[in-house]
């Protein structure tokens, strides 16, 4: 058992314990909090402006909002995405409006998980980020282009926070080592500290929490030698309480799409369930099988896009614990469609010519001509109107000098693929000789 005092210094998590309060000692997100970073000009000009904190999970989001707040001694309000609704939305609006009648300082409301906020709730938020009832800082770990609506992220910044770095988790180990008061009254020997940034991912929190797991499981005052083995095997026995999924949320994932891909419906919809019953976003998965239906499944089955289009739609209209059936669906019709990746190696390929070639200009041919200084010029000369020729077609150049006859998009081995080689080199000859 711990004595009173240790027991005192552990009242809080370890991660808490160590939250920063201040930019200097801040760590990561070098390009947001440098010296020449935006956020800290904004800081030290008091010019804030609503923004929006975009990046995985604990690479110090939540920190930052409060460091903000704490420098600029504004009041600070919270809410959760997961827990909070219009109701409470319109209360912490009326705080801050009272707030205001007797201060002069602008509140700062920090909404985490922002992207989980339904369009209502960020309604609510607009017309109060509009007139400056409070300044709007909100996290998320989803791509707020998406998930939050066009008048609310119009008004504000986005800021792409980064994965911590091994020279961040360094810093981060080192500083609870040396500086907690409840740790630096152990012997603890780091000895290997490669699993213990393996299982953390980047993730500042999720290290500390690991961090003070393995510490528990010694007896009082006794020496601690953290080596690989010894975090391998005390997680593999404490999983649950480092994840709150009760597994690596990215291998969850990793081991659901590579499912898909290889058209195996009960690997899918078992690794589908594992998300569901730890608390996954729903909507995650949903995004992720729109991907995984145009990159592994693509022309083969042009269907599986407008059927992942519509199951992440009907999951964020119907919600949970009904969306689980689309989803599931979704899944096992992906999972069983013919694959082919196709369009994700097309553009891959014509990207990677790009980078290599650099802009090359476009043939004269395929110019537009608004003007007769550019009709005089070529623009537009020669070029042939498909729809003028038999089959709405006819053979002429659609590619830069430089890159004339490259190919690149060829058709996967599958039904509909096949279909579309015999017309290409209907169409095209020998030039597209597939």
């Amino acid at each position: 058992m711990l004595n009173s005092d240790n027991s005192n210094l552990q009242r809080l998590p370890l991660p808490e314990r160590m939250r920063p309060t201040s930019l200097d000692n801040y760590v990561g997100q070098e390009h947001l909090v440098g010296n020449n970073g935006v956020l800290r000009k904004m800081i030290q000009t008091n010019q804030i402006a609503s923004f929006i904190l975009w990046g995985p999970p604990g690479v110090g989001k939540t920190t930052l909002a409060r460091i903000v707040a704490n420098m600029l001694d504004r009041p600070f309000y919270t809410l959760s995405a997961i827990s909070s609704g219009v109701k409470d939305v319109r209360e912490v609006i009326d705080k801050c409006k009272n707030n205001n009648l007797f201060a002069t300082k602008r509140p700062i409301l920090f909404i985490d998980e922002i992207h989980r906020f339904s369009k209502s709730q960020q309604d609510a938020l607009l017309g109060a980020v509009e007139n400056g009832t409070f300044t709007l800082i909100g996290a998320t770990t989803e791509n707020p282009s998406f998930e939050v609506i066009s008048p609310l992220l119009s008004r504000c910044q986005v800021y792409v926070l980064k994965e911590l770095e091994v020279k961040h988790l360094d810093i981060l180990m080192t500083n609870a080592l040396t500086n907690d008061e409840y740790l630096k009254t152990l012997d603890i020997e780091v000895v290997e500290k490669e699993m213990l940034y393996r299982f953390s991912g980047g993730d500042a929190r999720k290290l500390l929490n690991i961090m003070e797991i393995i510490i528990s499981n010694f007896p009082p005052n006794a020496p601690i030698r953290i080596t690989n083995e010894l975090v391998t095997n005390i997680l593999q026995e404490n999983i649950a309480l480092y994840d709150k999924n009760g597994e690596q949320h990215y291998d969850i994932i990793s081991a659901f799409i590579k499912s898909i891909r290889g058209s195996d419906p009960n690997g899918a919809v078992y690794w589908l369930a594992r998300m569901i019953a730890g608390g996954e976003d729903p909507m995650f998965i949903a995004r992720r099988m729109v991907i995984s239906a145009s990159e592994d499944i693509g022309l083969a089955n042009p269907n599986a896009m407008l059927l992942a289009q519509a199951c992440m739609q009907t999951v964020h209209q119907i919600g949970m614990p009904e969306g689980r059936i689309p989803l599931s669906e979704c899944a096992i019709y992906l999972a069983i469609s013919p694959k082919s990746n196709s369009a994700y190696m097309a553009i891959n390929e014509a990207l990677e010519s790009v980078r290599k070639e650099g802009p090359l200009p476009v043939p004269l041919h395929l110019r537009n001509a608004p003007t007769k200084l550019m009709a005089d010029l070529g623009y537009a000369k020669d070029y042939k109107y498909a729809h003028s020729y038999a089959g709405n077609f006819v053979d002429q150049e659609f590619l830069p000098e430089k890159l004339s006859g490259t190919r690149f998009y060829e058709p996967g081995q599958n039904a509909k693929e096949n279909e579309m080689r015999k017309r290409l080199l209907a169409l095209w000859n020998e030039k597209y000789n597939y």
